[in-house]
């Protein structure tokens, strides 16, 4: 392909997949683009956020109208798009309740349809959405059952999202008339990469963080009045997590392999 352009997904995940990290939107008048181009800011989601997903198809959008790309790059080209569930993340810490994420959960997918939608409006002919990761796996919703084994609710939820953006792919090739738009089966892959991590390293603790708050009200590298509020695993060259919703480099590359 000669472009990549990337929707809410960052260097490190590009870098994962074996993808040249494409420039930064805002670094596209001093580096090359002929690679693509990454519209992704970090933290966002299809709703929350001041640059959601919306605010970067705008950006592509506004690309195009400078002339940057042509019709013929665009042909040529792949988009891919990613959605980590920071959405889900915001809508817990505003107190959202549980009996009413499903409902959510629906709004958050149709909004994704119609940016994947937009998108292929916009002229490419390609696009890769990737599936949620088992997010219940995380070490921030593992820390419920001590670490020991993933959170099976929020695990479900995932799922729901997954089914119904499987749905929403299927409706748009249906629509288009062609198979313009891809899944990217992350939840497996993730899943896979977990299991691989404990035959290889032995070890019951994947899910435990190399670098946890000593306490629930801090963070990796967190320091209060002169005092460490956070620990360090023995070996983080085999940890499978850094923190509480981060992979550890080692482990991103594992994933890739599934």
């Amino acid at each position: 392909m000669h472009n990549i352009l990337c929707f809410e997904m960052h260097d490190e995940t590009a870098a994962w997949m074996g993808i040249e990290p494409p420039t930064p939107y805002r670094f596209r008048r001093w580096r090359p683009i002929e690679q693509g181009m990454n519209f992704a800011y970090g933290g966002s989601g299809v709703f929350y956020t001041s640059t959601n997903m919306s605010v970067q198809i705008d950006l592509f959008e506004q690309v195009l109208k400078e002339k940057l790309y042509t019709q013929d790059d665009l042909n040529d080209s792949i988009a891919l798009v990613a959605n980590s569930g920071n959405d889900y993340y915001a809508y817990i810490e505003k107190g959202g309740s549980l009996q009413d994420i499903s409902c959510f959960i629906i709004s958050v997918v149709k909004q994704l349809r119609e940016n994947l939608q937009r998108i292929h409006n916009l002229g490419v002919k390609k696009i890769v959405v990737m599936e949620i990761q088992p997010l219940g796996c995380l070490p921030a919703f593992a820390l419920r059952n001590s670490y020991e084994k993933c959170n099976d609710t929020v695990n479900f939820l995932t799922t729901f999202h997954n089914v119904l953006l499987t749905l929403a792919v299927e409706e748009l090739n249906l629509e288009s008339g062609e198979s313009a738009f891809v899944r990217l089966h992350m939840y497996d892959a993730f899943m896979s990469a977990i299991k691989k991590h404990e035959d290889e390293t032995g070890t019951s603790d994947t899910l435990k963080p190399c670098c946890p708050g000593i306490t629930s009200n801090y963070s990796c590298g967190d320091v209060e009045n002169g005092e460490k509020k956070y620990s360090v695993c023995t070996d983080p060259t085999s940890a499978f997590f850094w923190i509480g919703f981060t992979l550890h480099k080692r482990a991103g590359r594992q994933f890739t392999q599934f």
